[in-house]
């Protein structure tokens, strides 16, 4: 059981990575996997209530590979890191399974309380380079987390988020598997310019609509003097005040 464990966790590094070649490759110089055995290892003995010698083991690991993963912390299976350095996973956090992190990510907490205080991150879900999820949020299964987002609110399951603090866009197309460093490519809507764009449409709306009512006021009214001449104009007609 735990060395087919270990080899799905190659297989998934396999199939996320195509710089890997072979499975040794993985085996013997990916820091994600020597971070995840030493995190299985650690996790088992912090379980079983060795908590100083779990945390002497994720702190080794630390040194070794550059990803510090608590041994408190849950994760399912396939679990894969990109590259890895600089992640760093806290003790309540919680991971399904076919997940992927990039470099630089931290899941971590906001509350000095001894309850859950990370995240949550569901099936299927990636998360870029650089990214920060903090607190006890739920990041919904296959979402998609963009490179260098601030992530403070859940996500909904399929949709992305972008941003600082991160935005939730549209759902992503559900035919996609696999979007690199959370943030897809092609077609990624901005929702600042989706506001200034829907703010742009309601001024001329806006502007249309005076348009109309001058010229509706125009032809059922004289217009006042100095009507349509410019701003410069009428203040030279203004008569001026003559000193007591």
């Amino acid at each position: 059981m735990f060395f087919k464990r270990l080899r799905d966790e190659i297989d998934a590094a396999m199939r996320r990575d195509p710089a890997a070649r072979t499975r040794l490759e993985v085996a013997l110089l990916y820091p994600s996997f020597h971070a995840l055995v030493a995190y299985r290892l650690a996790h088992a003995l912090w379980a079983r209530g060795w908590r100083l010698l779990g945390r002497f083991i994720s702190q080794a690991a630390r040194a070794f590979t550059g990803i510090e993963i608590h041994p408190g912390a849950m994760i399912g299976q396939r679990f894969f890191i990109d590259h890895g350095m600089g992640v760093v996973i806290g003790e309540t956090a919680e991971i399904g399974d076919d997940v992927m992190l990039y470099h630089g990510v931290t899941l971590g907490g906001t509350s000095l309380s001894h309850g859950k205080r990370h995240p949550t991150l569901e099936s299927g879900v990636i998360v870029g380079a650089g990214a920060k999820i903090l607190g006890p949020v739920t990041i919904g299964a296959n979402a998609r987390i963009g490179a260098n987002a601030v992530v403070v609110k859940d996500v909904p399951p399929g949709a992305s988020a972008i941003g600082i603090p991160a935005r939730v866009v549209p759902p992503r197309d559900q035919r996609q598997d696999f979007v690199a460093y959370g943030t897809p490519t092609a077609d990624l809507p901005d929702p600042v310019a989706r506001a200034i764009g829907g703010l742009v449409d309601q001024i001329d709306r806006l502007s249309a609509r005076v348009s109309e009512l001058e010229q509706a006021g125009k032809g059922g009214a004289a217009a006042p003097s100095g009507a349509g001449q410019a701003p410069e104009a009428r203040v030279a007609q203004l008569p001026l005040r003559t000193r007591g």
